[in-house]
């Protein structure tokens, strides 16, 4: 009997387990084309935003790329009491765009509605599109600039502007990695079908 429940369980478990794809990053993060062939929906929110707001694919993906790997759910890693007491997050970030709750809901009262998700890629470009548009207005960084844009979307614009980023090497190294990343994916791009 015990060990009937124990497959009971399991069952149930793998069941729960959410078999859809978007809460995995697809294989192949380095190839633009096969991020887009397994993941269709991206191409099309992409372009979305890329008309709307400006902001080109590669510029949207490498930055998708650093702050979630395209999973959808991603949030930071948990912080700890004593070693091994969950206390939290470290921040409120979530999601594709791996926004903070107070910019996400400046966003949803300005642009994306109530009803606009971290999670659901199209709303996660439309606020990455939003915010960059609002940075090119106040810093007058372009929308082609994968790292300075970078370096903004992180550090916050006020943070941009007082140079946050020049005391933290670690940062102004992953924004010259984004910079690479998104030359690698825009020289990729015209070849996908």
């Amino acid at each position: 009997m015990k060990r009937l429940v124990q497959i009971g369980c399991l069952l149930l478990l793998a069941a729960c387990g959410g078999g859809g794809s978007e809460g995995r990053a697809p294989r192949n993060l380095d190839d633009a084309c096969s991020i887009l062939a397994q993941r269709p929906g991206y191409l099309r929110a992409f372009r979305a935003a890329e008309r709307k707001w400006g902001v080109p694919v590669h510029v949207q993906m490498a930055t998708i790329y650093q702050e979630s790997k395209f999973i959808s759910d991603a949030r930071t890693p948990l912080r700890y009491s004593l070693g091994v007491i969950p206390v939290g997050r470290q921040s409120s970030a979530f999601g594709y765009s791996q926004a903070l709750d107070a910019t996400w809901k400046e966003y949803q009262l300005q642009e994306g509605g109530r009803r606009s998700r971290r999670d659901d890629i199209r709303d996660a470009t439309d606020f990455m599109g939003w915010y960059m548009v609002q940075t090119q207005r106040e810093l007058g960084i372009s929308l082609a600039d994968a790292r300075n844009q970078y370096l903004a979307y992180h550090d916050g614009r006020t943070g941009y502007r007082r140079g946050t980023y020049n005391g933290k090497p670690w940062l102004v190294r992953i924004a010259g990695e984004i910079e690479g990343r998104a030359e690698m994916y825009r020289q990729q791009l015209p070849r996908c079908s």
